[in-house]
């Protein structure tokens, strides 16, 4: 393995991921992960950290399921890779969830071996619950079936942590977000400082601590869709100048400001 892996190779150790699910390889998925690494699925609920948690996390919520990955685009920043895609899950009832996603996979290079060292699911598990519980009796009935699955296998203190990916920034967050983005976007620098923290971290691409103005002449003419809010996070899906992307952004504790701005777009 060079010093500084590929984007193809960076690829290559994220496409394994989906792979292995299609394919219900448990050993193949959990050892795509370092030793310490994490999943964070949904962002805002409590991560599974460690071989063994991971493998309680694939038993609960990849096993008992059929799942399928519908990208739209993938973007490679360093050593991290987003992933802009849709997953159908379809569970043992016969119900199947369609649920919007962005993925953040941070690789590391262990002993010349690329693994995973943490994985960040953004998605809505309101959004999910809803569906569920509107699918008919199937919807309900796989609900009846996860929550003692969950249980069983995380226990109730991560049944609750799970639950806890209920909170998050909600619509005043992606509000703030696309007030910033179109802002930004304009190329009106005080348009975004309205909804950031005083002293904001930006980044953009492989630019870190951008100043605001430089930042707003990188995203001039940017466009934006799909937001998702997962916990104290807002991930959307952009185009730039650069090309498609994906921005993070990340809220205060309060959730009242924007702390941190990253948009990922392909190297220049």
């Amino acid at each position: 393995m060079p010093a500084t892996p590929t984007a193809a190779e960076l690829l290559a150790t994220v496409e394994a991921s989906p792979q292995a699910v299609g394919a219900h390889d448990r050993a193949a998925w959990v050892g795509l992960f370092a030793d310490d690494g994490s999943v964070e699925d949904p962002v805002g609920s409590r991560p599974h950290i460690g071989k063994a948690a991971i493998e309680r996390f694939y038993d609960t919520f990849i096993g008992p399921n059929g799942i399928a990955f519908d990208i739209a685009n993938d973007v490679v920043c360093g050593m991290t890779v987003f992933r802009d895609l849709t997953i159908a899950t379809t569970m043992s009832t016969g119900v199947t969830l369609h649920v919007p996603m962005h993925l953040r996979y941070d690789l590391a290079d262990i002993d010349g071996v690329l693994k995973i060292r943490a994985l960040r699911a953004h998605w809505e598990l309101p959004g999910m619950i809803g569906q569920l519980l509107g699918s008919g009796v199937q919807g309900l009935l796989a609900g009846a079936k996860l929550g003692p699955q969950l249980i069983a296998n995380q226990g109730i203190g991560g049944a609750l942590a799970f639950m806890k990916g209920m909170r998050s920034v909600g619509a005043p967050g992606k509000q703030a977000a696309g007030l910033l983005l179109d802002a930004v976007g304009r190329g009106e620098a005080a348009g975004a400082q309205r909804v950031l923290a005083p002293v904001p971290r930006l980044a953009w691409a492989g630019d870190d601590r951008m100043s605001l103005a430089d930042f707003t002449v990188r995203a001039k003419g940017l466009r934006w869709s799909k937001a998702i809010a997962a916990g104290r996070t807002v991930t959307v899906s952009v185009e730039t100048r650069d090309g498609l992307g994906i921005a993070e952004l990340d809220f205060t504790d309060r959730g009242a400001r924007i702390e941190a701005v990253r948009v990922c777009v392909p190297a220049r």
